[in-house]
């Protein structure tokens, strides 16, 4: 029997997007935001019956009382460096699967180090970051590691938009309050704190080499769970084009003394979080493309794949609903904080991120060789 699936910050713009995978799916969550008007009016426009609740951040125990155990919490209320603990603590609690569609890399290392512990206690499993930000790379880098065989030590992962792409409320909410926080890299087999953009190198997409900046991401995480051999994970983002390299010496400026607290308290101040975003018609426009490239101890490349398709926003939406689908149904492989590999399987993914609109790109040529490009030196 199916646990319950809780939608909580369903009347958001990414909870919306959920809200409408998951009924497509045939799934009834139970939706949860913190105006009741706006739910029963997302009720209606949903086309049936479904259960609503209030719940707030701002009232810990509201959002405690959303779940009991054996349901599934799926949340989207962020910035979740500032909103996300009420919906970990409550998961957690009450012995509920978790998901979330946080990018933040703070959180990210939060669920992970204090929150995943506590689930494994539990019994129940978390799935943070789990929508573009990060399961496409988590995919094209199991995808290359697995063609890349045991000699594989190090894993590099590029993400980069496709056609117009105009950033959500929430991204710029995101990337305002990041910058300038300390973020990690598994590095040597460990993981150490590395600010974001401290890195840049390029990637080949399609014709081009595009550039891109180092970022904290779960694949730093989670890619060495299934690849024991692994020294050293990379995640990059190619978002921001000729504003790349600036993005790299903003990041050396705000690890000054003092500047990063600035940086965040100003971002937080002028990006108000769920503002909007990219309607249908504009999602249409743009799509995704993720590379994740292999090599040895040598440096020499083993294996390049990439993972292609739809927009982050709709992708996200639909990867939410799958997996808390899944995870109801009982799909989960194991407790504590997981990753959308160990979470799901490789092949169960491969399935799941093909439904939600990315899928293995094939090279022109079988076997890509040459040497590892060495990221840009730290500015």
């Amino acid at each position: 029997m199916a646990g319950r699936v809780v939608l909580f910050g369903a009347t958001g713009y990414t909870g919306r997007l959920v809200a409408e995978a998951m009924v497509e799916r045939g799934m009834r969550p139970v939706l949860a935001a913190r105006s009741e008007e706006k739910l029963k009016r997302l009720a209606g426009e949903l086309g049936g019956e479904h259960e609503t609740t209030v719940a707030d951040v701002s009232d810990p125990p509201s959002v405690s009382a959303l779940v009991e155990r054996g349901d599934v919490l799926v949340t989207t209320v962020g910035p979740f460096a500032r909103w996300g603990t009420p919906a970990a603590a409550a998961a957690t609690t009450a012995g509920a699967h978790y998901l979330d569609s946080t990018g933040e890399t703070a959180f990210i290392r939060e669920v992970f180090e204090r929150y995943g512990p506590a689930a494994d206690r539990a019994g129940c499993g978390m799935l943070t970051a789990f929508g573009y930000d990060w399961v496409p790379g988590n995919l094209a880098g199991a995808l290359a590691l697995r063609e890349a065989g045991d000699e594989a030590v190090r894993i590099d992962v590029g993400y980069f938009f496709t056609g117009q792409a105009r950033p959500s409320g929430g991204t710029q909410a995101t990337m305002a309050t990041s910058i300038g926080r300390p973020g990690f890299a598994f590095r040597d087999g460990r993981m150490i704190t590395e600010r974001m953009a401290k890195r840049v190198r390029s990637f080949p997409v399609r014709s081009k080499q595009r550039d891109a900046v180092s970022v904290g991401s779960s694949e730093h995480f989670t890619l060495p769970r299934i690849a024991p051999q692994l020294r050293e994970v990379n995640a990059y983002l190619g978002w921001f084009g000729p504003l790349t390299r600036p993005m790299q010496a903003l990041s050396l400026g705000a690890s000054l003394p003092g500047a990063a607290k600035l940086l965040g308290f100003a971002g937080e101040k002028l990006v108000k979080g769920s503002t909007g975003g990219p309607d249908a018609e504009a999602r249409s426009k743009s799509g995704s493309h993720i590379v994740a490239i292999a090599y040895d101890g040598a440096g020499k490349q083993l294996a390049e794949v990439h993972v292609a398709g739809v927009d982050g926003y709709t992708f996200t939406g639909r990867i939410l609903a799958w997996g808390a689908e899944r995870a109801a149904q009982g799909g989960l492989q194991g407790t504590g904080a997981l990753g959308p590999v160990d979470g799901f399987g490789l092949m169960a993914l491969t399935d799941g991120c093909r439904w939600a609109g990315l899928e293995h790109e094939r090279l022109s040529r079988e076997h890509v060789s040459g040497t590892a490009p060495a990221a840009a030196p730290p500015a």
